[in-house]
């Protein structure tokens, strides 16, 4: 892509989150989710492949229909309340449709449909922006309007989110559709704190935004985008494969490592809200997500060559590791002792 051109669309992306996430009024908001959709199109199909069409197309149709229904929502409760103010969400039926719209926005069950065939069709790079940079944006409106979404609605699709996310991975083969159904399952994590306790939600969403990061940065530098290459990839470098193993430990939520600092606070605050059921739950229902990590922690590096997986040899080409990785893999193992201050925080 042209560099002006990818500037532009970075710039784009920045301008479109900030209006998205510092703006009171809904029509404020939707411009800025559509600038952000508007920019990241031809990020997802600059590869002019097929897949990568088809993920654009999808990508664009699946955001334009959650726009028109945030849009739709805010101008019910305009016309009923006469405010156009993102904190004053009180008619009913605009507030169902807000909770549909934002999980379509997100990716949550029922709405999932379209995140990993558009992840699957995008470049490493762009699929990490779309895991990250384009849900904060539609959390940031859930963290606003928390007081007013439909608590039954929500943990509903938490739970479901949590338990497809985890059984849909554990028969892929694709790096990008496993990190996929790992962000579905993650969301309903956030999904199920954000009522009563909306300061948790994005404390995890920035933790899970640190690991994701640091996961596809680590296989964008050693080109791994299957399993039957993750075999071979601990050849390339050794040391970056071993930190990869802990990221993804961690983003399976084990201690001593980072990512079991939010799944602790969130059943720790599910028990003081009297829903040890949901807690029990998704706590379960993660141990479906914990056997694909595990499956993605031992083809990286425990498994030895020659192995009996039918696969092309490939090219040991690679590109060298940022000093970006390197703090975002440090940040995704090492944070858990912070977790008295978080506390004292929240």
């Amino acid at each position: 892509m042209n560099p002006r051109a990818n500037m532009i669309l970075s710039l784009s992306l920045l301008l479109g989150t900030t209006i998205a996430t510092s703006s009171n009024h809904w029509v404020m908001i939707w411009t800025g989710l559509e600038i952000n959709t508007l920019a990241i199109i031809p990020m997802i199909s600059k590869s002019h492949h097929p897949r990568a069409i088809e993920a654009a197309i999808k990508y664009f149709l699946v955001q334009a229909t959650a726009s028109t229904l945030i849009l739709f929502s805010s101008t019910i409760n305009a016309w009923t309340t006469g405010q156009w103010d993102i904190m004053q969400l009180t008619n009913q039926t605009a507030c169902m449709l807000l909770t549909a719209a934002i999980a379509m926005k997100l990716g949550l069950v029922p709405f999932h449909f379209w995140f990993p065939e558009v992840l699957q069709g995008s470049s490493l790079i762009t699929a990490l922006l779309l895991s990250t940079m384009m849900k904060l944006p539609p959390i940031t409106i859930l963290f606003l309007s928390s007081s007013s979404l439909n608590p039954p609605l929500l943990t509903t699709m938490a739970i479901s989110s949590i338990a497809l996310g985890g059984w849909m991975g554990l028969n892929q083969t694709q790096v990008r559709k496993i990190l996929a159904f790992s962000s579905i399952s993650h969301l309903g994590w956030m999904s199920a704190i954000i009522i009563y306790n909306p300061k948790l939600t994005l404390l995890t969403f920035y933790l899970y935004s640190i690991m994701t990061a640091a996961i596809f940065l680590t296989i964008n530098s050693t080109k791994t985008v299957k399993l039957s290459t993750t075999m071979i990839s601990w050849t390339k470098t050794p040391a970056l494969n071993a930190t990869m193993m802990l990221t993804l430990l961690s983003l399976a939520g084990l201690p001593p490592l980072t990512g079991f600092l939010p799944k602790w606070l969130i059943i720790q605050e599910l028990t003081k809200q009297e829903m040890a059921t949901t807690a029990t739950i998704i706590a379960t229902l993660s141990l479906l997500s914990l056997f694909f990590y595990l499956r993605l922690a031992y083809h990286s590096t425990i498994t030895m060559p020659p192995n009996s997986a039918n696969h092309m040899k490939h090219w040991h080409t690679y590109k060298q590791p940022t000093i970006l990785a390197a703090i975002l893999i440090t940040l995704s193992t090492l944070l858990l002792p912070l977790s008295p201050t978080t506390l004292a925080i929240i």
